[in-house]
């Protein structure tokens, strides 16, 4: 599976909602899971951002419609990340010349 790391910044009319934060996560999981993407984690954090949101999918399309989904709510504005980890990391390196 691949993961994706979300930055996530509250809009103006999340920040007037925030306290529904905790209910569109829930239905952000619910919805992710719907379409085939597993949301690890969701984080809210100081600084920056607002939430840090760690998922997983096979369906890259999936992954890429499940974040439109949850911007066309007007509540937020994200930045998605492909991560990767140490084993797929060495794959990539085995293949740098």
């Amino acid at each position: 599976m691949a993961t994706y790391v979300t930055l996530v910044n509250f809009t103006e009319q999340g920040a007037r909602n925030i306290k529904d934060t905790i209910k569109r996560a829930d239905a952000a999981k619910q919805a992710g899971a719907a379409v085939g993407v597993k949301i690890r984690e969701i984080l809210w954090t100081q600084g920056q951002y607002d939430i840090v949101i760690i998922s997983e999918s096979d369906d890259e399309i999936a992954a890429n419609a499940m974040i439109l989904n949850a911007v066309k709510g007007g509540n937020i504005r994200t930045q998605v990340m492909r991560a990767f980890t140490a084993a797929e990391m060495q794959k990539i390196i085995d293949k740098v010349q």
